[in-house]
């Protein structure tokens, strides 16, 4: 006899039992299979997390390629899905709790125009944080995951939550300082649009007045500097940064991880507006060859969740930036990146409803 479909006689299955399930390689690759919608286009949707793409990797300064950063980690993030989607190390299934999710879709952004791009994603963040409200709380916007794309989408991000908390601490996982000043390029041409990159986006963040003037943090640290007088880690200073480097987090252990915890906790006070930025050239080229300007020496995946999941701040927003799946080598960079996301996500639902808005430091 062939196989037969075993059924309860005593329950007619409806449509959703049958064909409502999907396998990890089944289905129109959403992030971590939620439904979709462009949400841009649709101001009366009402979801309180959402995954947005930003595609968006003209602000380089070495490799390109990050604009397919997003397909790829929805690509990565197949095996995900709200079945099976209970984190062991929060004790939660995000997908299965108070929050409901929503993958945006992507901001169309123009690869030709840096001056343009840059206004585009600034638009598309206002709308959507700042014309619509959340399912928990028609008070508060949803929070976002911005999926880049390379690092400097960070800035029309932080731009949008500003106008909704006031200053923003950032913590800033890289392997570059990012807070670069454009003066210090090793080029004589230069001009307003030039400023705008990957690597100076923090810089211009704090002189439009984004950021928290002290609880600003970095993690995985390890790029070459400009000299021996340190004067770049002098600008850094001066823009309100805590440092960690990447020889931080593994010479010491998990003492070394739990004590940057424990400064980063005393740094950021429990009810600030926090934003987590997770470039993946932060972790070692050997688990994430996929990105623009690899730097040896970095962070294991490990790590980075072991700090992600220990960071649980008053998450108001996150981007994971630098993906370029043309470097790649069998989807390691955009799974550590989808990952991420996932950790991201579950912090957001970790911490409940989203707290009263206190708008700080404007």
């Amino acid at each position: 006899m062939g196989s037969q479909l075993t059924l309860d006689s005593k329950k007619k299955p409806s449509l959703e039992d049958l064909w409502g399930q999907e396998w990890p390689f089944t289905g129109i690759p959403t992030f971590a299979h939620l439904n979709s919608s462009k949400c841009l286009l649709d101001p009366s949707l009402n979801y309180d997390i959402g995954i947005i793409g930003v595609p968006f990797d003209t602000a380089t300064t070495y490799r390109a390629g990050a604009r397919f950063g997003p397909r790829a980690i929805r690509l990565a993030s197949q095996r995900q899905n709200s079945l099976r989607g209970f984190n062991t190390r929060a004790g939660i299934n995000p997908y299965q709790d108070w929050a409901t999710f929503m993958d945006c879709g992507d901001i169309p952004v123009t690869p030709m125009d840096n001056k343009l791009g840059l206004e585009q994603m600034t638009k598309a963040f206002e709308e959507l944080l700042l014309r619509r409200g959340s399912s928990a709380d028609s008070l508060h916007p949803p929070r976002y995951v911005a999926l880049g794309g390379d690092h400097s989408i960070i800035l029309p991000h932080l731009r949008a939550l500003h106008k909704v908390y006031g200053k923003l601490a950032v913590i800033h996982f890289d392997a570059h300082l990012d807070t670069w000043l454009p003066s210090k390029y090793p080029s004589f041409w230069s001009s307003d649009q030039s400023k705008f990159t990957h690597g100076s986006m923090l810089w211009m963040a704090k002189e439009e007045g984004l950021l928290s003037d002290d609880y600003n943090v970095h993690v995985g640290i390890r790029t070459r500097i400009s000299g021996a007088d340190w004067g770049d880690y002098d600008d850094d200073d001066d823009q309100g940064w805590l440092r960690f480097s990447a020889d931080d987090v593994w010479t010491s252990g998990s003492s070394g991880l739990d004590s940057i915890i424990g400064a980063v906790k005393k740094r950021i006070p429990d009810d600030y507006p926090v934003y987590i930025s997770v470039d993946v050239d932060c972790m070692d080229p050997g688990f994430t060859p996929g990105t623009g300007t690899i730097e040896p020496g970095g962070m294991m995946p490990r790590e980075v969740i072991y700090l992600l999941r220990r960071l649980n701040f008053n998450l108001v927003g996150a981007d994971v930036v630098e993906v370029s799946p043309e470097y790649d080598t069998a989807e390691v960079t955009s799974t550590n990146a989808a990952q991420v996301v996932f950790e991201l996500v579950t912090t957001m639902v970790q911490k409940g409803k989203p707290l009263p808005i206190k708008k700080k430091d404007i």
